[in-house]
C-alpha cells in the first residue's frame, strides 16, 4: 500500500487558500516528496504529516515554485535531530543549486545524499520507491517521475520442496534473504512464485504535451498532471511558456488508460477549477480536480 497526499495544488506563487504543488508519498515507513515549493511545511502540518520520515526529495526543475521551500525544511529535520542522511534526486545541477540554497542553512546533523542526472531518463531504487526520471518539455530541464512498489511472488512451497530448500530456510528466503550453507546459496527465487503486479504512481507538471508522457504514465494506478487552465482561450498563453490545459491532461490520462487523473498546478488566475470537472470527465471520467490534501491509498491487487 502507498499512502499518496497531494500537498498542494499551486503553480507560480502559493496564495491563502493554495499551496504550491506538492506531493508526499508513504511506503512500508519511509515517506517521499517530490517538489518542495515555498509553504510545503505548512501544507505538510496541515494535512497532519511529518517532515522527520521523509527519506528522499525528487525535484522536477529549479523554477522557485519546486524548490524555494527546501531550505526551511532541512532546517526544521536538523532541528528535529534527524541522524539519517536524506536523498536528494534531480536533473543536472541539483547540488549547486541545493547549496546554494543552504546559505540559511548551512550545518545540518545528516547528510545529502545528491542523485544527479544529465540523460533523458534515469532510474532509482531507494527504500522500496523504484523511481523512473523522463524529460517533459518545459522552458527549462523538466522532468517527471513513475513511482512503482513491486510486489514480490507468493511462496511457494512445493517449489521450495523441488529446490531441495531446507525448512529452517523457508522464512528468511520469502523475505528476501539469501542464505549460505557450506557450499550451497540459496535464495528467494528458489521459493517464491512469479512477480505479481505492484503499484504505480506517475507525476509530471510543467510541461506541454509530450509522447514520453503518455508512454511513462502506462496503466499507472494515479496520473497526477498539470492543469493550468481550463478555459481554452488560455491555449495561445500555455503554449508559450510551455505549460498544460486541464483538457490536454484529460485527453493524455485516457490515452495512457491510467486508472485515475488526479490535476494540479492551477494557474493563481483559477479561483475554481473545480468549475471544469463536468466539462472534463465527458473526456476521461476516472477524473478529479482536488484541493489542496487530498488524499488516499493505493492498494495491491488481491
Amino acid at each position: 500500500m502507498i499512502d499518496v497526499c497531494l500537498l498542494g495544488t499551486g503553480g507560480m506563487m502559493p496564495l491563502p487558500y493554495r499551496y504550491l504543488t506538492s506531493l508526499h508519498l508513504r511506503y512500508n515507513g519511509s515517506s517521499l516528496l517530490i517538489d518542495c515549493g515555498e509553504g510545503t511545511q505548512m501544507a505538510l502540518r496541515k494535512a497532519g504529516l511529518s517532515p522527520n520520515p521523509i527519506d528522499i526529495i525528487c525535484f522536477t526543475h529549479y523554477h522557485g515554485d519546486h524548490i524555494s521551500g527546501l531550505p526551511g525544511l532541512l532546517l526544521s529535520m536538523g532541528n528535529a535531530e534527524r541522524k539519517e542522511p536524506l536523498t536528494l534526486i534531480g536533473p543536472k545541477g541539483l547540488a549547486r543549486v541545493v547549496n546554494a540554497l543552504r546559505v540559511i542553512a548551512p550545518e545540518l546533523p545528516f547528510e545529502l545524499d545528491f542523485r544527479e542526472y544529465s540523460e533523458n531518463t534515469a532510474d532509482f531504487e531507494v527504500k522500496g520507491y523504484v523511481i523512473h526520471a523522463f524529460r517533459v518539455n518545459h522552458n527549462v530541464p523538466c522532468f517527471g517521475y513513475t513511482v512503482s512498489v513491486k510486489r514480490l511472488g507468493l511462496f511457494d512451497p512445493e517449489k521450495a520442496k523441488a529446490n531441495q530448500v531446507p525448512l529452517k530456510f523457508w522464512n528468511r528466503l520469502q523475505h528476501g534473504a539469501e542464505v549460505q550453507e557450506d557450499d550451497v546459496l540459496y535464495t528467494p527465487d528458489m521459493v517464491m512464485g512469479p512477480e505479481r503486479k505492484g503499484l504505480k504512481l506517475a507525476y509530471v507538471t510543467d510541461t506541454r504535451p509530450t509522447p514520453a508522457i503518455t508512454e511513462n504514465a502506462k496503466d499507472a494506478d494515479l496520473l497526477i498532471l498539470e492543469g493550468m487552465y481550463g478555459d481554452m482561450e488560455k491555449l495561445p498563453r500555455v503554449k508559450e511558456h510551455k505549460h498544460m490545459m486541464m483538457q490536454e491532461a484529460a485527453q493524455i490520462a485516457k490515452e495512457a488508460e491510467a486508472k485515475e487523473l488526479w490535476l494540479t498546478h492551477y494557474s493563481p488566475a483559477v479561483m475554481h477549477p473545480e468549475n471544469y470537472e463536468k466539462e472534463l470527465k465527458e473526456i476521461f471520467p476516472a477524473l478529479t480536480v482536488p484541493r489542496d490534501g487530498m488524499c488516499t491509498e493505493l492498494n495491491f491487487e488481491d
